[in-house]
């Protein structure tokens, strides 16, 4: 079968009404679900799951899928009208989005997360139809020093997503890094920085950290705000829409980050949450004003967006193509696969045509009903920045307790929330930059995880990472990204 037939039978499979139908509820679904602070898609995942039994398996998936994308379309909007992370993938969203809503430009923010988000989500569709096979080869060559090496030029490349202050970005990378030590050590077993409680001992939750140091800290920061300094007036439909010149900003960042994306997203163990910040730090550094980012700049909305988007569709790459799952909800994604009796792998394209292309189509179906769903509902969103402070405050603390306590049952993930809220809060006050500190505790653990590894494989043997050509690339461009920042350090003293 060429890929234009299977994907002509995929149309036919994920346009049959009863596929039709479970692919707009799960659209719907995902996008609340993505837009309740905190709760997030494994969660609805797992709900849904017990479910999928007493529906065919071409639906099943199909639901499931559009929950998981659909969140990541709602996930940006109380990024941007609360800086409420609504994903974690969404945090990145809130250094632009929201300074945009403050700025009584709600509507324009929202409407390029739409536009980034469906452009980033069809652009790797087009990876996963044309691309699959060839960038399941690629993953496959990855192995663990490549990871390490991949992870630590993410991490050099994200001091440029503060605001020009390299001793305070470096402070916020390294402050995440020993923030994403604290657990129970995956080779010893040994507890590292527990203080004997057992509820450290799984590590931090991500999101417990991201919903203190952006949902917490902001309610902190404006308890004294109970009235809004200005109304907010209602927002005509032609001041939604970008300007020309605002129109021709688009494309590039959108591009930049559907590649990043669908890259990052086919590598197992990488995701969307990372494609996201490392998006959002290519932005700001080929920016001609990197300083207006964290203000309310375009490309720091949509670029990230295109980013995390396009990596949930080619996230499916290795999931489908390799029977490897990238993340835990790809892995709950495998296990629907497997109760419904489709084995994931190279010979799925064979054995199971109609799930995988049914599959494959109903994503395009999917972001149609999204961008069709949520551009009307802009307006409804914007109308939330009305709600007044002293109403919204408590809403914002008892989503964020639901949302924290959902994912783990933890009472001390509430109480951890509190105290990162107050951290964040001194943190701000102070000008550091909260994403490089999350960026850094979503990198930590698996740089460590992969360079211990790499360092077993090769008997203690650093060489490991010049010797091998993926590595020795990435060493190359970080030792390049390093010179290039003393060097411009250098110039500013002179």
């Amino acid at each position: 079968m060429t890929t234009f037939e299977g994907l002509m039978h995929g149309l036919s499979v994920a346009l049959h009404p009863s596929v039709l139908v479970y692919s707009l509820f799960g659209a719907i679904l995902g996008t609340f679900v993505g837009v309740l602070p905190g709760i997030g898609a494994m969660a609805a995942i797992t709900l849904l799951l017990p479910i999928t039994y007493y529906v065919s398996s071409e639906a099943a998936l199909v639901m499931l899928a559009g929950v998981y994308y659909g969140a990541q379309y709602g996930g940006a909007v109380a990024s941007i009208l609360l800086r409420l992370p609504g994903t974690p993938q969404s945090a990145v969203t809130t250094l632009d989005g929201y300074p945009m809503a403050q700025n009584g430009r709600a509507g324009l923010a929202l409407f390029t997360s739409m536009i980034s988000s469906f452009s980033g989500s069809m652009l790797g569709i087009i990876v996963l139809i044309f691309l699959a096979e060839w960038l399941s080869g690629v993953a496959t060559k990855f192995g663990a020093a490549d990871y390490a090496a991949m992870m630590i030029m993410g991490l050099v490349a994200a001091s440029t997503v503060g605001s020009g202050r390299p001793a305070k970005n470096l402070a916020m990378v390294v402050l995440g890094l020993i923030i994403g030590v604290i657990g129970t050590d995956v080779n010893s077993g040994l507890q590292r920085f527990t203080f004997g409680r057992t509820e450290l001992m799984d590590g931090v939750n991500l999101v417990a950290l991201a919903m203190g140091l952006f949902g917490a800290a902001e309610v902190i920061s404006n308890i004294r705000n109970t009235e809004r300094s200005t109304p907010v007036a209602r927002i005509p439909l032609r001041e939604l829409l970008p300007s020309r010149a605002e129109l021709k900003r688009l494309p590039a960042p959108i591009l930049r980050g559907s590649t990043l994306g669908s890259f990052f997203g086919a590598l197992p163990g990488t995701g969307s949450t990372i494609s996201s910040f490392l998006s959002y730090a290519l932005e700001r550094r080929v920016s001609r004003e990197p300083k207006k980012f964290g203000t309310g700049q375009i490309e720091g909305i949509s670029g990230p967006e295109a980013a995390n988007n396009s990596a949930s569709i080619s996230a499916f790459v290795p999931t489908l193509t390799l029977g490897i799952p990238g993340d835990p909800i790809m892995a709950l994604m495998l296990g629907a696969l497997v109760i419904h009796g489709v084995q994931p792998g190279p010979m799925m394209l064979e054995n199971s045509p109609d799930m995988f292309w049914g599959l494959v189509a109903s994503f395009a179906i999917g972001n149609l009903f999204l961008l069709f769903i949520n551009l009307p509902l802009i307006g409804i969103w914007v109308n939330m920045l009305r709600i007044p402070f002293r109403w919204l405050y408590p809403a914002i603390i008892v989503f964020i307790s639901m949302g924290v306590y959902s994912v783990r049952g933890s009472s001390f993930d509430i109480a951890m929330v509190a105290g990162i809220g107050i951290i964040g809060y001194a943190l701000s006050r102070a000008k550091f930059s909260p994403a490089l500190l999350l960026l850094g505790f979503v990198l930590g653990p698996l740089i460590e995880t992969n360079l211990r590894r790499a360092m077993l494989i090769s008997r203690g043997d650093p060489m490991v990472f010049i010797e091998r050509p993926i590595a020795c690339v990435f060493v190359v461009l970080t030792a390049v990204l390093i010179l290039w920042s003393l060097i411009s350090a250098f110039r500013k003293f002179q």
